[in-house]
């Protein structure tokens, strides 16, 4: 059964690490959450280091510019370790033309890697960041695409492993749907990001760094709101999750603001999953 919790405090106490999610936990694209922000304040204030684990393609400086921006105090986190971070390993090992599937704000990821970004027809591999235009697009407008390079058997690293994400009160589409397609089409995907193990180990080697010592999984606990990104990577890697239930999936278990903890606990139970604990927003 899930448990639901008030505050983070409630069991911080049995921890000497936090690995937290970021979009849909501490902000939601557009303002952030400031109980979320207050909590993992008051985590540290305890000696409870956090490391910020994030899906974004954007290497860790751009996302903290990105935090800034959106007011997230930088007293709520320790380190920020980015899917972005961790993809820039696949992208230096593969084919060096390649074609990226993405906005311009995330042409950073490639920086300092000796690749040439080039078009459709002359890739070698795809990397793919996001949608072109998220605010419009979906994948079914990159089905064509997808089908021709599938077709070509091009490689295809996926640098941001989200299915959607929050964008205030909306629901926008990410790289991990075209990985997600591609995939079913018979293509070979790469990921790096949550919920895969790279980006772990590169989280708990930097809280273990903040912790001055080795840490047990089984003194981590990870904090997020996407079944299979935060709560699957979160227990693959042997930590004890707290599920944010009112982000990305509280439409399968919310009506008119009311949560139906039946609904919601077989939801978590049928995809496989058993959290610590439950809040609808980090506080």
């Amino acid at each position: 059964m899930l448990t639901p919790i008030h505050s983070l405090s409630e069991i911080s106490g049995r921890y000497r690490a936090i690995l937290c999610d970021i979009w849909g936990v501490l902000h939601n694209g557009i303002a952030p959450f400031q109980e979320a922000g207050a909590a993992l304040m008051a985590a540290r204030d305890s000696g409870v280091p956090v490391v910020l684990v994030t899906n974004s393609p954007r290497p860790r400086a751009g996302v903290i510019a990105q935090l800034d921006d959106i007011g997230v105090n930088r007293a709520a986190w320790d380190a920020i370790v980015t899917s972005g971070d961790v993809t820039r390993s696949l992208i230096g090992a593969g084919p060096r033309r390649l074609f990226h599937i993405g906005a311009p704000r995330d042409l950073p990821l490639y920086d300092g890697l000796d690749v040439e970004l080039v078009t459709e027809a002359e890739a070698e591999a795809i990397c793919c960041a996001g949608l072109f235009d998220d605010e419009t697009e979906t994948p079914d407008d990159y089905a064509p695409l997808l089908a021709r390079l599938a077709k070509r058997g091009l490689p295809f690293i996926c640098a941001n492993p989200d299915i959607v994400v929050e964008r205030g009160d909306r629901l926008i589409w990410c790289a991990g749907a075209l990985a997600r397609d591609y995939a079913a089409l018979g293509g070979a995907v790469s990921i790096a990001g949550k919920p895969h193990a790279p980006i772990y180990r590169a989280a708990l080697a930097l809280a273990e760094s903040l912790a001055g010592r080795a840490l047990a999984p089984s003194e981590c606990l990870a904090i997020g709101d996407g079944l299979m990104t935060d709560v699957k990577g979160g227990a693959d890697a042997g930590l004890d999750v707290l599920y944010i239930s009112g982000g990305i999936h509280a439409g399968e278990y919310v009506s008119h603001g009311v949560s139906d903890r039946v609904a919601m606990q077989r939801f978590v139970a049928d995809a496989g999953f058993s959290p610590v604990a439950e809040m609808p927003r980090l506080a």
